[in-house]
C-alpha cells in the first residue's frame, strides 16, 4: 500500500508532469502563430512584389513568361512552410510521447512494486494466485512496451514518408516551372 507521503510525491510529479506538457503545448502553439505571421509577412510582401512586376509587363508573352516565373517560388515556399509546420508538430508530438513513455514506465515500476509488496504479505497458500497476478502485470507491461513501439514505428515511418514526399515534390519543382510557359503557349496558340 502506498504512504501519504508516496501519494504526495506521485501527485506533484503529475502536476509537475502536466505543467511541462502544457509548456510545450504552448511552446508549439508560439512557434505555429510565428511561422503563419512570418508566412503572411512573406506572402503580401510577394503578392505587392508581383502585382507590381505584372502591371510592368508590355505585351502577352511576358504576362505568360513572368506568371510562369512565379509558379517556382511559390510552389517552393508551400514545400518549405509545409516541412516547418510538420518539424513543429513532430517536436510537439515527441515530447508528447516521451513524457507518455516516462509516465507508462513509472506506472510499471509502481505496479511491480505493489506486486512485490503484496507477495511478501501474502498469506500462505496463495501463492498461485499472487503469481497469477504477477504474470497478469507482466503481460500488461509486455502489451504496453509493444504498443509503444509500434506507435514509435508508425511515427518514423510517417516521418520517412513525408521526407521522401516532400524530396519528390522538389525534384518536381524545376521541370513543373518548365513546363508552364509550354502550356501556357500552347493555351494561347489554341484560343487563337
Amino acid at each position: 500500500m502506498l504512504t501519504p507521503e508516496q501519494l504526495a510525491a506521485a501527485h506533484k510529479a503529475n502536476i509537475e508532469m502536466l505543467f511541462g506538457l502544457t509548456r510545450k503545448a504552448f511552446e508549439g502553439v508560439e512557434k505555429l502563430v510565428e511561422l503563419n505571421l512570418q508566412a503572411t509577412k512573406a506572402a503580401l510582401r510577394d503578392s505587392a512584389d508581383n502585382t507590381q512586376a505584372l502591371l510592368s509587363v508590355k505585351d502577352a508573352q511576358e504576362l505568360l513568361q513572368r506568371q510562369a516565373a512565379l509558379l517556382q517560388p511559390l510552389a517552393e515556399k508551400a514545400v518549405n512552410y509545409s516541412r516547418q509546420l510538420y518539424d513543429i508538430a513532430a517536436t510537439t508530438g515527441s515530447a508528447f510521447a516521451q513524457a507518455a513513455e516516462q509516465n507508462a514506465a513509472d506506472v510499471q515500476h509502481k505496479a511491480m512494486a505493489v506486486m512485490d509488496n503484496v507477495a511478501k504479505n501474502a498469506p500462505a497458500g496463495t501463492e498461485a494466485a499472487v503469481e497469477a497476478m504477477r504474470n497478469a502485470v507482466n503481460a500488461a507491461t509486455s502489451a504496453m512496451e509493444t504498443v509503444q513501439q509500434a506507435v514509435k514505428q508508425a511515427a518514423e515511418l510517417a516521418e520517412a514518408n513525408f521526407h521522401q514526399a516532400v524530396a519528390q515534390a522538389q525534384q518536381n519543382l524545376p521541370s513543373a516551372a518548365a513546363q508552364a510557359p509550354k502550356t501556357a503557349t500552347r493555351t494561347r496558340r489554341n484560343a487563337g
